[in-house]
């Protein structure tokens, strides 16, 4: 019987299942939010609050376990000196799960799964602003539209030739 057996096996063995957690966990360390499917998200969150915990910790045992998990020092290093400290007043629930909708190949279901206290990035919005801040820049067209006008002449003087020598 399955009581109290929760592991989201994903269809695959127990290592590539470590494995899979653990890189989805360092992408979210490093990004602070991934698009992936819900279930995968699903299975990510407990992992991921568990990384949260051992980061706001900071001792130098949950240093170890964490690099024991993740395998990347740089990524434990973002955790506890710059994640981690995000949600020390959060007593839970560090991550939150977005539903986006079907993937137009395979329809699956598909979420964004990012932290609650991760400090909201509008690069998007402040692209345009940038762009209309700039003068525009002065674009002379003559020169490019004499070339043009001379490189199908070269190609058709080129294909004649081509013609007159296989006639001969």
């Amino acid at each position: 019987m399955r009581h109290r057996r929760n592991t989201t096996k994903l269809k695959r063995t127990a290592a590539h299942r470590r494995s899979l957690l653990a890189n989805l966990a360092c992408s979210l360390i490093e990004h602070g939010r991934i698009r992936t499917t819900l279930a995968k998200a699903k299975a990510l969150r407990p992992v991921a609050e568990k990384m949260i915990g051992l980061g706001k910790r900071g001792d130098l045992h949950a240093i170890r376990q964490a690099v024991a998990f993740l395998r990347q020092k740089d990524t434990v290093k973002k955790l506890f000196n710059e994640v981690a400290p995000l949600s020390k007043d959060r007593q839970g629930g560090y991550c939150r799960i977005t539903k986006l909708g079907a993937r137009m190949t395979d329809s699956a279901p598909m979420a964004v799964i990012e932290w609650v206290d991760q400090p909201i990035v509008e690069e998007a919005a402040e692209a345009p602003a940038a762009v209309a801040a700039e003068p525009a820049p002065v674009v002379e067209e003559a020169p490019a539209a004499e070339e043009a006008a001379a490189k199908p002449a070269k190609k058709k003087a080129t294909k004649k030739a081509k013609a007159e020598a296989d006639a001969e």
